[in-house]
């Protein structure tokens, strides 16, 4: 069903209407936005709608993380336009650079492996079909877990971002982290 890649037990598939109640889950599970969004953000399907199935950015490629056929997270591969190179204070390049944001949304996959494995099929998947030259994320710096997984898939911390992102309502620190194919 709409698998854009696929290797062992893990695969991508393009996000669907039909997971609109699976992301409200997710979005709605405090353990999930203790990492992305924060716990006061309020999550209803019209939200959902609004802020994942937004015909606004056809760069965007949004898909469903799946283990074993079960769908487990989300993710957003996103070609860096002018207005994010600003944001991250990224240098000016003539190179494909695509921005990735993702969570696994249910906690008993967390801490087996899987996230490592699906960032290589998300960095195999953008290098390869995308020509992706760099592939750069974000992480809150107090997340150890996430940025474990980004450096041993190659991800190098290339920055400090004091007070980058809104979580919580309060500006909280992050990393630039960046893949080189």
């Amino acid at each position: 069903m709409n698998k854009i890649i696929e290797k062992d037990s893990v695969s991508l598939r393009l996000l669907t209407e039909q997971d609109k109640p699976l992301l409200l889950k997710w979005l709605t599970d405090e353990r999930i936005l203790n990492f992305w969004e924060g716990k006061s953000t309020v999550y209803t399907f019209e939200k959902v709608t609004e802020d994942y199935y937004s015909e606004e950015d056809v760069e965007c490629i949004r898909a469903i993380i799946e283990y074993e056929g079960k769908s487990i997270g989300y993710v957003h591969m996103y070609k860096l336009n002018e207005e994010l190179i600003n944001e991250y204070e990224y240098p000016l390049t003539d190179k494909v650079v695509y921005g990735i944001d993702q969570f696994i949304g249910e906690p008993e996959y967390w801490d087996k492996g899987i996230g490592t494995n699906f960032m290589k099929l998300v960095l195999q998947y953008l290098t390869k079909e995308k020509n992706a030259e760099i592939i750069i994320l974000d992480p809150h710096a107090d997340n150890p877990r996430a940025i474990h997984v980004y450096e041993k898939v190659g991800f190098k911390k290339i920055k400090f971002l004091p007070k980058h992102e809104l979580h919580d309502g309060e500006m909280v620190d992050c990393y630039l982290m960046e893949y080189t194919k």
